[in-house]
């Protein structure tokens, strides 16, 4: 009976971990970022800037340089396009 108790008890903390747990969320890139310098060691990167003000603050302060984000995927609206008119003469 003590293997069945066992059983039950896992399968019950199981169960609730699992209706617990959240999906994991997307990273939020941001067009501006830090480089910190490593020599040889790579050094590390910070891509959490929304304006070169902003990156150039904590660069300043920690040594590294600001550099565009290359993988910002930039607003998801696109410009709209100028419609030609065409005149009837």
């Amino acid at each position: 009976m003590t293997g069945f108790k066992l059983a039950l008890s896992t399968a019950i903390a199981l169960a609730t971990m699992s209706s617990l747990s959240k999906p994991a969320a997307a990273a939020i890139e941001y067009p501006w970022c830090v480089q910190y310098g490593g020599g040889h060691q790579g050094g590390g990167r910070n891509c959490g800037f929304v304006s070169y003000d902003q990156c150039m603050m904590t660069a300043r302060g920690a040594g590294g340089m600001c550099m565009q984000n290359l993988f910002y995927p930039g607003t998801a609206e696109q410009p709209q396009r100028m419609r030609r008119r065409h005149s009837s003469n």
